[in-house]
C-alpha cells in the first residue's frame, strides 16, 4: 500500500544526517574515511541518516513508486553489446541482465531530505575530500542527479565495471531475502588497459578465483564505491520488499549531462 506523505518543509542537514557520529566537516574524520576508501574501494558510513529521516524517505519513496520507469536491458561487464565475433568463453561476448525501476530528479520533491544532502555544501567537500577531486557538480539534465532505485521481486544488476570513478549511495530499504551488493576488486586495470580476463570469465561461470565481498549496507547507510575496477552485482531481490537505494551523482565538470541513449534507456525520456 502506498504511503500518503505528510506536509513537509525543507530540513536542516543536522535533521537528516547524524552530524555527530558522521562530523562531515572534521578533517581528521575526512581522512580516516579516505584512507578506507583507499585501502578497500568502499566506504560505508553506518548510521548516516538518523531514522526518523530514514522513515520519511522510504514513505516518500513509496508515494513515488508509481512513476518509476522500469528498465530491463542485456549487456556485457564492460556495459557494451557483445561481440558474437569473440569465442564464447570471453566475457566481451557474454551477456548478463540488468532490471531496475527508477524515478528522476524531477520527480524528487522540492522539499525531500534528499535534496537537503545533496546540495550541502559540507557534504560535497566531504565528498571531495575523500573521492580526491578537486569540485563536484550537478548533472545538467534534469533527470540524471539524484535517481531512486527501485529493485522489485527478482529483479538484479548483473556483474558489471562502472564507467565512473565513484558511486554515492544510500540504502532506504532492504529487501527480505537476496538484493546483496556483492564485488570482488582489482579485476582490471580501466587506466592502464589491463583486464583479467580469466578471472572475469570465471566470476561468469560461478567459479570465481576468489569470493565476492559483500558490501554490509543498511537503511540509512551512505555508501562510496569505486567501481572503474571492481566487478560487482546485486543479487537478485527474493519477497514482496522492495530494495530501495537512492544514487546521489556528481561530474567532476560543470555542465555534463547524461548520455541521451543513456536516459532513454533508464529513465525512458530525455527530459
Amino acid at each position: 500500500m502506498r504511503r500518503i506523505l505528510p506536509a513537509v518543509t525543507t530540513s536542516s542537514l543536522d535533521e537528516v544526517v547524524d552530524l555527530v557520529a558522521h562530523p562531515l566537516a572534521d578533517h581528521d574524520y575526512r581522512a580516516q574515511c579516505r584512507a578506507v576508501l583507499d585501502r578497500d574501494g568502499a566506504l560505508v558510513l553506518s548510521g548516516f541518516l538518523h531514522a526518523p529521516a530514514v522513515e520519511q524517505l522510504v514513505a516518500e519513496a513509496e508515494a513515488l513508486g508509481h512513476l518509476a520507469f522500469h528498465s530491463g536491458q542485456t549487456h556485457t561487464v564492460y556495459l557494451e553489446t557483445a561481440d558474437p565475433s569473440l569465442p564464447t568463453t570471453d566475457a566481451r561476448s557474454r551477456e548478463v541482465v540488468s532490471t531496475k525501476g527508477a524515478v528522476t530528479t524531477d520527480q524528487v520533491p522540492g522539499a525531500s531530505p534528499l535534496r537537503t544532502v545533496y546540495d550541502a555544501p559540507v557534504f560535497r567537500s566531504f565528498l571531495c575530500e575523500v573521492l580526491g577531486e578537486d569540485a563536484l557538480y550537478e548533472y545538467a539534465d534534469p533527470l540524471s542527479s539524484i535517481n531512486v532505485n527501485y529493485f522489485l521481486e527478482g529483479q538484479e544488476l548483473g556483474w558489471h565495471f562502472d564507467n565512473s570513478s565513484f558511486a554515492v549511495t544510500l540504502l532506504l530499504q532492504s529487501p527480505d531475502g537476496g538484493g546483496a551488493f556483492e564485488y570482488i576488486d582489482s579485476m582490471r586495470n580501466a587506466e592502464r588497459n589491463e583486464h583479467n580476463v580469466h578471472g572475469v570469465a570465471a566470476v561468469l561461470d560461478g567459479r570465481p578465483e576468489r569470493p565476492p565481498t559483500a558490501l554490509d549496507q543498511r537503511p540509512g547507510d551512505l555508501a562510496l564505491f569505486r567501481g572503474r575496477n571492481a566487478l560487482h552485482r546485486v543479487t537478485p531481490v527474493v519477497g514482496d520488499r522492495t530494495r530501495i537505494l537512492v544514487v546521489l551523482a556528481y561530474n567532476t565538470e560543470p555542465g555534463l549531462s547524461l548520455s541521451e541513449h543513456a536516459r532513454i534507456t533508464f529513465f525512458g525520456r530525455l527530459g
